[in-house]
């Protein structure tokens, strides 16, 4: 959970976790904050923005939904230690699976969670920037940012040889993977370039890579999430979309 102060607030307010309305948990704060006194609002991609894992949806066309999915949704609980691995590992079960059949995850089995857009539409008109950082990939970050219109982005790059995955990374400039310390450190980098203090960012994610970045940021929120970040959330959405936000944003 976020200790840092709401940016209109004097002091921080304590206070243990209360349902605010049905399916909307919040503690840390009293509501409702200003959306306007916070510049930035950073998202995880899968099962946060959007409806599935893409890495899961990709291993079915290799048959190895099963497999793959169980990995990821121990990592997503934090029962593995090291991402970092738990990543490679299915992204070398991915080797072999066409381009085409990313495409076709794409454009039949990804949908925006409902709210989503509602959401960024409020951020965009209160004048924040947005940050898409995912440990998926670059196939369909780059597709949902241009579709949403975020400012910036940070994921994985899948190696692609004759038009099929390796079952390997990319790396970039400044890593290998986009685990949940280079989420933070995206945040944290993307409020300096913008000249804006951590307690006036906002942090949406579902997933235990999704902790660091929250914790950094003003305010955290869990997208019907995992139990230990649930938990740690100052605003757990456990039912209804991503708009719900607004709820205690004013």
């Amino acid at each position: 959970m976020s200790t840092a102060r709401p940016p209109d607030a004097n002091a921080p307010v304590r206070s243990t976790p209360r349902d605010f309305a049905p399916g909307l948990v919040v503690q840390g704060f009293t509501p409702p904050l200003r959306l306007r006194d916070f510049g930035l609002a950073a998202f995880d991609m899968d099962s946060t923005l959007i409806n599935i894992e893409c890495v899961d949806e990709i291993a079915a066309a290799a048959g190895r939904k099963e497999q793959v999915a169980a990995i990821t949704e121990a990592a997503m609980r934090g029962e593995i230690a090291d991402y970092k691995a738990s990543l490679r590992a299915r992204v070398a079960l991915l080797e072999g699976v066409s381009v085409a059949s990313m495409e076709q995850v794409y454009t039949t089995r990804l949908q925006l969670n409902p709210g989503a857009e509602a959401l960024v539409a409020a951020c965009k008109d209160a004048g924040m920037k947005l940050l898409l950082v995912s440990g998926g990939f670059t196939f369909f970050t780059d597709r949902i940012r241009d579709r949403l219109g975020f400012d910036y982005t940070r994921s994985n790059v899948l190696e692609v040889v004759n038009g099929k995955l390796s079952g390997r990374m990319v790396d970039q400039p400044w890593g290998d993977i986009c685990d949940g310390e280079e989420k933070r450190r995206m945040l944290l980098a993307t409020c300096t370039q913008l000249g804006l203090r951590p307690d006036q960012a906002i942090a949406v994610g579902d997933g235990a890579n999704d902790l660091p970045m929250m914790g950094a940021a003003g305010l955290s929120v869990a997208y019907h999430a995992k139990p230990k970040v649930r938990e740690q959330a100052m605003v757990a959405i456990n039912s209804g979309g991503l708009d719900r936000l607004l709820e205690v944003l004013r």
